[in-house]
């Protein structure tokens, strides 16, 4: 099964507009142009690669409790990099219909990577031996059941073939990184729970709305890339 993409918080105030894009100063020009080169690069300059010491290496594996792993499968086409998502199908018990990921729960002795690439192939048909793990990004929690994702990144060498498992998955697509990053996609609200003010994250575009821990996990990769 898909691991939660955590759903925004239920407030129990008042919700208000949050701060812009952390890129919003940057030129149009200077949020196109990203290649699949330049992710490696930013990753690698960041200790976020295989086999750093920013985390276990895949012959270490993580403790499953509570554990779960995301596959981001990112490929470059006419110089852009595009991320692949993944809309949860309508039936499923747990946030049916939300975009996110191809991922689910490690198994026991299972790595990130290796659960990220199992979900992967179990969900979308992605073939393991095309998918090139380039490194982590940071582990998140969701708010809504405290449940820790290992977002693991993959390159793949071209425009993949999918096929979704309908009983897991309505709908498979992919946006290129500088259209998430273009001008009124992106929106912060900040929810109120128990007194404290949260940050939720918002993409818009094509008709879909990204939020949750797919958000978050976008921002990051976003933040990472652009240097911001």
């Amino acid at each position: 099964m898909e691991a939660p993409t955590g759903t925004a918080p239920k407030s129990e105030g008042p919700e208000s507009a949050g701060a812009d894009a952390p890129w919003a100063h940057l030129s149009p020009e200077a949020r196109t142009g990203i290649g699949v080169e330049r992710v490696r690069a930013c990753i690698e300059a960041r200790h976020l690669s295989l086999g750093t010491a920013a985390h276990a290496a895949e012959d270490e594996p993580a403790d499953p409790a509570g554990s779960s792993a995301v596959l981001v499968p990112l490929f470059e086409e006419a110089g852009e990099v595009r991320v692949v998502l993944t809309r949860r199908a309508a039936h499923l018990r747990r946030h049916p219909g939300e975009v996110s990921f191809p991922g689910g729960h490690l198994d026991t002795r299972e790595t990130p990577e290796a659960a990220a690439l199992r979900e992967a192939a179990e969900e979308v048909g992605l073939d393991r031996g095309s998918v090139e793990l380039i490194g982590r990004l940071t582990p998140i929690t969701t708010f809504s059941l405290g449940e820790v994702i290992t977002p693991v990144v993959g390159v793949l060498t071209s425009r993949p073939k999918f096929l979704a498992n309908p009983s897991e998955v309505q709908r498979v697509f992919d946006v290129a990184l500088s259209e998430l990053a273009a001008a009124e996609v992106f929106r912060e609200e900040r929810f109120e729970v128990l007194d404290k003010w949260y940050p939720v994250f918002f993409f818009d575009l094509y008709g879909e709305s990204v939020y949750g821990a797919t958000a978050r996990i976008l921002v990051e990769l976003l933040r990472l890339v652009l240097e911001v």
